[in-house]
């Protein structure tokens, strides 16, 4: 049974997804910290822009962060709050 957040509607239809396999870019925000990880393998679904990512990628990408490895490089990016 599938349970969808409230207020969501969902389009169901027995046609396949069309997977594709892609690089992409990964982001994680922990701990008040922005991690960003380019060049990810990921399967996405050509409709949705949706990112799946094997166990042994996400294995990786825990890796990654946890271990404080050393980055290629750093960025500085703007942050803004959404006020409505």
């Amino acid at each position: 049974m599938m349970t969808l957040p409230q207020g969501e509607a969902a389009m169901m239809s027995n046609e396949p997804e069309t997977l594709v396999e892609k690089q992409v870019t990964y982001t994680l925000q922990l701990n008040g910290q922005l991690f960003v990880i380019e060049n990810v393998p990921a399967r996405v679904n050509e409709e949705t822009g949706e990112q799946f990512f094997s166990p042994s990628i996400v294995e990786h990408l825990q890796q990654i962060i946890l271990t404080g490895q050393e980055p290629d490089r750093f960025a500085e990016v703007p942050v803004y709050h959404y006020v409505a």
